[in-house]
């Protein structure tokens, strides 16, 4: 068993518990450590700095990388208010992959949503009455940087404003914005070495000594 500490991380807070810029004489930006003072964890994955939502900080190795590693496509569900009305072929391009600099993204799912019930974000979204907005939810199984703002921005949606609402089985419900729990999971099973066995498929003999 391991505890695992999820965390709705407010807008422009790093995903880490301390800001290398700081130590060049500029402003600190906040930090993890700016609400979370629990000794030893440390995130399994991470969050852009202007992106909010679910955080998932274990002080496990083996789930962290369970969480974290982009091979075991844990799926990442994210909220995304983008600017225009999301039109159905945008939809459909971001459900079957797009292409970004860095590769093919894999198929994910897209859809419209109602604009969820959330928190008000410090500074709000910049509100234009000419310019309709929509909101989407978007799961993905990777995590290329920056990946959803790239993916609606070449679908031509800017995004405005983008939640983590989930991580794996995880998610937000009942975490105000800077607000944290702690819950006890189940470690991932180690993985097993393969025998080795020799070329009819036996297991190799140990040469006795003469």
């Amino acid at each position: 068993m391991a505890d695992l500490v999820l965390f709705n991380k407010p807008f422009q807070v790093l995903s880490q518990f301390t800001d290398d810029r700081a130590q060049n004489g500029e402003a600190p930006r906040a930090t993890l450590a700016d609400y979370l003072r629990i000794p030893g964890v440390y995130p399994a994955g991470r969050l852009d700095y202007d992106s909010e939502g679910l955080l998932l900080l274990t002080a496990e190795g083996a789930l962290q990388h369970r969480i974290a590693s982009p091979t075991l496509k844990m799926p990442k569900t994210y909220w995304a208010q983008v600017e225009g009305d999301i039109s159905d072929e945008a939809l459909n391009h971001l459900a079957s992959g797009v292409e970004l600099k860095d590769g093919l993204t894999r198929p994910a799912k897209a859809a419209r949503m109602p604009a969820p019930t959330v928190w008000p974000r410090v500074p709000p979204v910049r509100h234009r009455d000419s310019v309709p907005t929509s909101w989407i939810e978007l799961t993905i199984t990777e995590g290329k940087n920056r990946q959803v703002r790239r993916m609606t921005a070449a679908v031509g949606f800017p995004t405005l404003r983008l939640i983590r609402y989930r991580i794996g089985d995880w998610t937000l419900d009942g975490l105000d914005s800077g607000a944290y729990r702690t819950i006890t999971v189940n470690l991932p099973a180690p993985a097993k070495s393969p025998r080795r066995r020799s070329a009819a498929g036996a297991r190799p003999r140990r040469n006795r000594k003469s």
